[in-house]
């Protein structure tokens, strides 16, 4: 990474940081005990698409691209799985 312009050094930086955003959505999630406020259809969406284009940006010769797409893979994996797991929300029995 030492050979890398200044502007790819903030890039990968920036591809490792931004997957991180989703961690409150997560902890909101739990914390409510409820996703039913996120479109299920938006989320398991995105996180199709998202692992449609992984082999393509896994391949990639952008060190920045492939490093983002791991790490956004794992962390909105992680999203539709609190996701699903909260689905019909706090159970009414206080559990």
């Amino acid at each position: 990474m030492t050979d890398l312009p200044l502007a790819d050094k903030i890039a990968f930086i920036t591809a490792i940081i931004l997957p991180f955003f989703n961690i409150p959505l997560i902890l909101r999630i739990i914390q409510r005990r409820s996703s039913q406020d996120l479109s299920l259809c938006w989320v398991l969406g995105v996180w199709i698409c998202m692992l449609l284009m992984a082999p393509s940006a896994f391949q990639s010769p952008d060190v920045v691209w492939r490093v983002f797409n791991y790490v956004n893979i794992a962390l909105f994996t992680c999203v539709v799985v609190t996701t699903l797991k909260y689905r019909k929300g706090p159970r009414r029995d206080g559990e």
